[in-house]
């Protein structure tokens, strides 16, 4: 991705809330559907990681496990939050 195109979504991100939380049920169907659903929509889309989720796992592993099962791309990652965009 160009960089241009990058920093456009990174400040588009700024100003969003977050759509979807990621609690104790970690990463599974459901919310790989719903993330799809919300991309297809919103074309982008930030993503709270709450502490109850990343047992075991940091925040950037989750970030591209959810990335890779959506089909999306990852924007940023910023403390437990993280833009995905398709």
């Amino acid at each position: 991705m160009e960089k241009e195109k990058l920093y456009e979504l990174k400040a588009k991100a700024s100003q969003l809330k977050p759509i979807i939380n990621v609690g104790k049920n970690g990463i599974n169907e459901s919310l790989i559907a719903e993330v799809k659903k919300q991309l297809k929509s919103n074309h982008i889309i930030k993503i709270k990681l709450l502490k109850s989720c990343r047992e075991g796992q940091n925040t950037a592993q989750i970030a591209e496990e959810l990335s890779a099962a959506t089909n999306s791309q990852l924007i940023e990652i910023r403390g437990n939050t993280l833009v995905l965009y398709r």
